[in-house]
Parts: C-alpha cells; structure tokens; sequence
C-alpha cells in the first residue's frame, strides 16, 4: 500500500533519442494500414527500464508486482498481488467452496472420475461437461512459462494428438486458503465462454501427486508482442483490438467478474490472429455492493488504476477499464504509457498525465491514506499524445479518467468506438 510520505523522484527521459522504426507488416491480427499518426521517437533510456522490469519478454525479471509468464499463453505467471490476496484472505467469492484440508485417504478416492479432493472444493455444476483426465494424457513437449504458483507447458494430447498449453497449478493441500484459490480460477473461468476470452478446454489431475492442470487451446502470439514488432499500430488496427478487448471485458463484467490483470501479455492471439483475453489468475468476483474488503495488491503496476495505488478495497470495472487505455495507448506509441518504477512514481505520473484530482475525489474514494500529491498538475493527456488520431482521444479520454465512475463500462466503451468509426 502506497506510503503516506510522498518522496520526489526525477522522471526526465534520456537526450539520446532514435528514429522510430517503420511498421513491419503484422504476420496476424488486425488488417495491416498506412499509419495515420505522425511518427514519434523512443526514449533509449526506456529499452533499460523495459529490461529491468521485465516488460520484454525475460524469464527472471518482470514488471512489478504482476508476473508474466512470457509465454504468449495467458496461462501461467503470478505474483506478490496473489501472494497478498493468499494470505489477506479478500476473498469476494459469491460460491465460496468448502476448502477442507486435503487427507492422505483422499489419493486414492474418486468421485464422478475426479478425486475427491477436488470435488470437495468445487462443485458438481462447475465441472459437469469437462471428461475427468489424467495429466498421462498428455506428452509434454516444453516448458513455456513460469510462475509463483503455476508452469506453463506446451503439450500434446496423446489421444487426438491435439497441441495445447498446460497450466500446472501448484497449491499447498495442508492450507485450505491455497485450495480455495486454485479452484477459484477454475470457476472463474467455467463462467465465461466468449470468442474473445480464452476458454477453458479440460482439467488434468494427477493421482502421485496433488496437481491440476487447466488445459487451453495453444495461443501462438499475444498483444505485448505484436506491439513490439511492429512498433506502434495504425488506428484501424487499434480499433479492432480495442473492440475485441471491449467485448471480451463487457462479458466478463456482465458475470460479476473482474479480470484484474489486463495487460499486451495476457492478451493473446490464436492462429487467425484473434485477440482472446487470458490468465485469469488473478481474476475474482465483485458486486455492486460487495459484502468483504478486495485486495488492492492487483494488477501489474504500468497499467494499476490510481484508486489501487491509493489503497482502495472498494472498487470495480473501472479498474480493468483503465488498464484498457493503458494498453489502447501503448499500441498507438508503441512503448508503455507510464513505466513507474515504484507506486508513488506511479502515481506522480498518472496526475502529471491526467491532472490532480479534486477534492471531491478524495472524499469519494473514502480512503484511509492521508497521501495529496504536493504540487498540482494540469490535465496534459492531449498534448503528450498529440500525434494520436483525434477520433481515438475522447476514447482513451474516457478510459483513463481519475475517477472510475466516469469511465463507465466496457458496453459504453465499446458504443464510443463504434461511434467513432
């Protein structure tokens, strides 16, 4: 949680600039078009700080405190915010399973074809329709990510010869906390089915060991690198990644659900360059009026919403909402939008960007920080980005307003595009 003490920082970027390189065609996604905006430089400076917080793709450092799995897959990569919500127990789970401690008499005990360890902590319902599988059903062919709690493999199922991505999920059975975790994923997931949010194909279970797998289509790219490639998008191209993040955000919403990771890494590109929103690893339920606190220690800290990095408990889809327009910018500049390295740099940069909130903010927020920035900003939005098309500013405008209610939902933002075609 962010410091009452606010502490200065230098933020100027390096002199040693490079021309920005031309497009290269994108080999998936959106229609390739001429660029309609003008071109722009990029800081060398920010090629090291990109390095060091791990936004290329790196397998030891990686932007705080959300963690990707480099993978392209959206199905690995957790972090210190699952950490925090793990042992802050904020759990606004509407079906929260029973969670019991997992015994040595559970191994070899099956129910409906599932262990009974995992039956006791998810319900019937959730997994009607999935066919109970052994992770032998699979020949791991490498090892394509990384996390906290979970690898990510691409594997081949033995039966259909079939490639897809394993998500091996890791929990510890002697705390029920951890189990409930896991098969609050699992949930989540069986909950959405959308063309652009990644599906949930099987689980996998291990009868040696007290394992599971989730099994997804194999995703072959994701935005994060189709940015880098072709350093910077033209407008007709954002327009379509943004609709197809829009819609995939509105049905996840439309469920009670909050993604809250949104981010070019977690989302992923199938072979017909479709954008599918992955890795739901820190996804949870909210509600209008939410009956328990959420953890604010969510979301990868570049596209971190400020009533996050204020301490809110409270909060809803404004967070993944803002985090849009994070990535809706990055794919016009082609370089994040704010590249803080720590919460109070965050901060400093999302009011020299977006200007210093209101008084009324404050009071709205209800926060327990007594933090105020110590000097004012105006809103400087337009003229950092002035070489964006002006039909996308009243979009992004919207998305990363200060406060969350003006930022709407994914179904007004995805009216706003449209409107704007």
């Amino acid at each position: 949680m962010l410091r009452h003490i606010y502490r200065s920082s230098s933020f100027s970027s390096s002199s040693h600039r490079k021309p920005k390189p031309k497009p290269k065609p994108l080999p998936m996604g959106c229609v390739q078009a001429k660029p309609e905006m003008n071109g722009s430089t990029r800081p060398v400076g920010l090629e090291r700080l990109k390095l060091d917080n791990g936004y290329v793709g790196n397998a030891q450092r990686r932007p705080p405190p959300s963690v990707d799995d480099g993978s392209g897959n959206g199905t690995g990569g957790e972090d210190h915010s699952e950490v925090a919500e793990r042992d802050n127990n904020n759990n606004n789970n509407k079906h929260p399973p029973s969670s019991r401690r997992i015994s040595a008499a559970d191994d070899d005990e099956l129910v409906d074809g599932w262990p009974k360890w995992l039956t006791d902590n998810i319900s019937k319902d959730v997994l009607a329709g999935l066919v109970p599988k052994s992770a032998d059903s699979y020949d791991k062919l490498d090892k394509v990510g990384e996390g906290t709690y979970s690898n990510v493999y691409k594997a081949r199922d033995r039966d259909t010869g079939k490639i897809v991505a394993l998500k091996k999920v890791r929990f510890d059975t002697s705390e029920p906390e951890s189990v409930k975790f896991m098969a609050r994923e699992i949930m989540v997931l069986r909950k959405l089915d959308h063309p652009n949010v990644l599906k949930l194909e099987g689980l996998a279970t291990s009868r040696m060991q007290y394992s599971i797998y989730l099994v997804f289509d194999f995703m072959h790219s994701d935005l994060a690198k189709v940015i880098s490639k072709a350093a910077g998008l033209t407008e007709p191209q954002v327009k379509c990644y943004m609709h197809q993040l829009l819609s995939g955000l509105q049905h996840c919403h439309d469920r009670g659900i909050l993604h809250r990771d949104i981010k070019g890494s977690n989302l992923l590109m199938d072979k017909n360059g479709v954008l599918k929103i992955g890795d739901f690893g820190l996804a949870n339920y909210y509600s209008p009026k939410p009956k328990h606190p959420l953890t604010n220690r969510v979301v990868t800290l570049w596209y971190r919403a400020p009533e996050l990095l204020l301490g809110s408990t409270d909060y809803g889809v404004g967070i993944d909402l803002w985090s849009a327009g994070c990535v809706m910018a990055e794919m016009f500049t082609g370089r994040p939008l704010m590249p803080g390295r720590t919460e109070v740099e965050q901060l400093h940069r999302i009011f020299k960007l977006c200007g210093t909130p209101s008084e009324e903010y404050w009071k709205k927020l209800k926060l327990s920080t007594t933090f105020r920035p110590p000097r004012s900003y105006k809103p400087s939005l337009q003229e950092a980005l002035k070489d964006l098309p002006s039909s996308s500013l009243g979009l992004l405008g919207t998305l990363l307003a200060l406060d969350p209610a003006y930022r709407g939902s994914a179904a007004l933002g995805l009216k706003n595009e449209v409107r704007r075609k």
